[in-house]
């Protein structure tokens, strides 16, 4: 079951080294690994890459930097074979996660996407579990072993609060290929999964631990013009997503959408620090998400 493992960089070099080793270290070797470096201002990296020998590894530099989401959707858009793991440039792979979710996928050859059991580390990569990946893991389905997800059900879990960790995510292309490409990363990692489930996708989720997703901690997520591009955003995605399910009648995940209570509490918590950077502008944006009405 060839897969390819899309890579798009922008960021620290050596966690970029550290991510390619991880994938040369996997059991299976029918993979084929695309690095896409967005103009990363170092001339270190072209050469670490020749250097590889490895035939299985491609790398591309943009001769102009993209911004991340059309660096997402290039390398979404040069998937060629039938699997694909869209991984993050610091993130790492334990050496049976391919093994893993391609064991998953062919025991379930329908499913769109696996979600693995995935470890949550620092930039230091010692483990850590911070508030936002306790929410997550009381937004996952329950149960344990792998199991599949899907229907309305899915949909209103997912709307409620994203837990999945994308990078980690194994897609099937041909599920991805059927569902338009959503234009914006402050809602990509959920608009994307919601899409796929929403054509009839189902997922395979497993506990069984095998990647490693980097935390970092975020100086100016909560600054007012971040936080209100971000807001904004979500709220125009959350409100089409509410008409788009109440047509394909699915009344449980329009509420989801409407409500979505996971994106207000995420505004919440990020309040105090605005009040005490005496920030305007985030309270604007935080407080109208927290308190305000879809249109």
């Amino acid at each position: 079951m060839p897969v390819d493992v899309m890579l798009p960089f922008y960021g620290d070099p050596e966690l970029l080294r550290r991510a390619v080793r991880s994938v040369q270290d996997q059991r299976r070797t029918d993979w084929r690994l695309t690095v896409v470096d967005d103009g990363y201002p170092d001339d270190t990296i072209g050469p670490w890459f020749a250097a590889l020998g490895d035939e299985r590894i491609r790398y591309r530099r943009n001769p102009e930097r993209l911004g991340a989401q059309p660096n997402n959707r290039y390398c979404i858009e040069a998937v060629e074979l039938p699997y694909f793991v869209m991984m993050g440039a610091d993130d790492l792979m334990e050496p049976d996660y391919l093994d893993t979710v391609l064991a998953l996928h062919e025991r379930w050859p329908d499913a769109a996407v696996v979600q693995p059991g995935v470890a949550v580390m620092d930039a230091d990569d010692r483990p850590v579990r911070p508030l936002a990946d306790r929410v997550k893991a009381l937004l996952a389905p329950s149960g344990s072993g792998p199991r599949p997800v899907g229907g309305e059900d899915l949909l209103v879990s997912l709307l409620r609060g994203n837990w999945l960790y994308n990078p980690s995510l194994c897609w099937r292309t041909d599920a991805v290929a059927r569902v338009a490409m959503p234009q914006s990363a402050d809602v990509f990692d959920l608009a994307l999964p919601v899409a796929v489930i929403a054509d009839g996708g189902t997922m395979i989720v497993d506990d069984h631990v095998c990647f490693r997703y980097r935390r970092h901690r975020s100086s100016d997520s909560g600054s007012g013009a971040v936080a209100g591009n971000r807001f904004a955003e979500e709220r125009r995605y959350f409100a089409a997503e509410a008409d788009r399910m109440a047509a394909r009648g699915l009344p449980r995940a329009a509420r989801a959408a409407r409500a979505h209570v996971s994106s207000r509490l995420n505004a919440a918590v990020q309040l105090p620090g605005a009040v005490l950077r005496r920030d305007a502008a985030a309270l604007r944006a935080l407080g109208g998400h927290v308190l305000g009405r879809l249109s």
